[in-house]
């Protein structure tokens, strides 16, 4: 064999393990992005917000819970959460009027009635005992229904994982919280951090499951919270393809993420919440 042919052939090889090693790089890469990454533009960014959340929650939010666990009973701490659960049963009741679902808007209407009028004010869950499921609807989901595009996935600080239209409904979906109805008393502080610390408690087994199992927390909690909540948008009958008017949105928010730059350095949470995988409407 000539030395130019042995080069020629070395050559080859060199090329083809290199393309090799590229294809699984971008393999590696593929599976490591998940199924949102084409809706998180602002990876670096939300990165950092997780971060910063997953922070607050070590230092804060989780010891706080973990000692609200051990002192309160259990019987009360669900009373707490079908307290918060019955404003929630109101709000979806209209998200679903407004989304022509009239069956399930009566039937959340139906339910907060009977926990109202039977259950203590919601404390008790009467209207599950006698077969009445949660809806759950906001308006982010409402929204989905008409056809806006989820657009790009991003971690708010301490409140965790969000899309542009979800966060753009959060104000409107506040409304119909303990909370608002007092506001700017103690009382609503106190409700909201109520709410926040008997959250964040129902989800300390959760988290301890993702913390075991997941390589990446963060492309974990990302494509969970996007399968979720396109799940929800379409009732659990999602199409195969992502529509239309979700690609256009991820491509908008492509573009905006090149023509502004994002800090190089930010707050980071991760709020007691999350779940749910895969494109968003």
């Amino acid at each position: 064999m000539s030395g130019r042919r042995a080069i020629r052939i070395s050559a080859t090889l060199a090329s083809g393990l290199l393309g090799m090693a590229l294809a699984g790089c971008t393999t590696i890469q593929a599976a490591r992005g998940g199924p949102g990454q084409r809706l998180d533009p602002w990876e670096n960014w939300n990165r950092k917000v997780f971060n910063f959340n997953e922070e607050v929650d070590q230092a804060v939010l989780k010891p706080v819970a973990t000692v609200y666990t051990d002192l309160v009973p259990q019987v009360i701490r669900r009373g707490v959460g079908n307290f918060y659960n019955n404003f929630s049963d109101a709000w979806s009741a209209i998200n679903n009027l407004l989304q022509g679902k009239f069956q399930p808007g009566f039937e959340d209407i139906t339910r907060v009635s009977t926990n109202t009028l039977f259950g203590l004010f919601g404390v008790l869950d009467v209207a599950s005992e006698l077969g009445l499921e949660h809806h759950y609807e906001d308006f982010g989901q409402t929204m989905g229904r008409y056809g806006v595009g989820a657009g790009a996935y991003m971690v708010l600080p301490i409140l965790g994982p969000s899309t542009v239209r979800d966060a753009a409904a959060i104000p409107l979906d506040r409304l119909a919280t303990p909370p608002a109805f007092f506001e700017g008393t103690g009382t609503q502080v106190g409700l909201t951090v109520l709410q926040i610390i008997n959250t964040r408690s129902s989800l300390l087994g959760a988290t301890r499951v993702i913390d075991d199992i997941a390589l990446d927390k963060y492309t974990f909690v990302r494509d969970a919270y996007l399968q979720r909540r396109r799940s929800l948008v379409f009732d659990g009958d999602v199409p195969e393809t992502p529509p239309a008017a979700d690609g256009a949105a991820s491509d908008v928010a492509d573009g905006a993420a090149g023509a502004a730059a994002v800090p190089a350095s930010a707050p980071s949470a991760s709020a007691p919440a999350a779940a749910g995988s895969a494109p968003a409407r």
